[in-house]
């Protein structure tokens, strides 16, 4: 579906609420709430929210993994390696 279709006012959401809870969880899709033509809201199924909070955790977690082999990681001599964007030249 486009996503210009799922945006709906809250008028809408407040008069077909059951048909829009209905829709969500058949369609797995989300739907945008306005509030005076802005968008102030979403409407999503359960499974697709649970999966996105999964998501955003290994993300989370693959941040902080590069972040701790980039700038923590020591060599067999103790000392500290950087990245080649972040090594010093032969100029400074």
């Amino acid at each position: 579906m486009k996503p210009s279709a799922s945006i709906k006012p809250i008028s809408y959401l407040k008069t077909h609420t059951a048909d829009v809870v209905r829709d969500v969880n058949e369609n797995r899709e989300t739907i945008i709430i306005t509030q005076n033509g802005a968008a102030k809201a979403i409407v999503q199924d359960i499974a697709t929210y649970e999966q996105t909070q999964e998501t955003l955790a290994l993300l989370k977690l693959l941040a902080q993994d590069r972040s701790m082999f980039f700038y923590s990681v020591k060599t067999w001599s103790g000392r500290e390696f950087l990245p080649q964007k972040s090594r010093p030249t032969a100029k400074e």
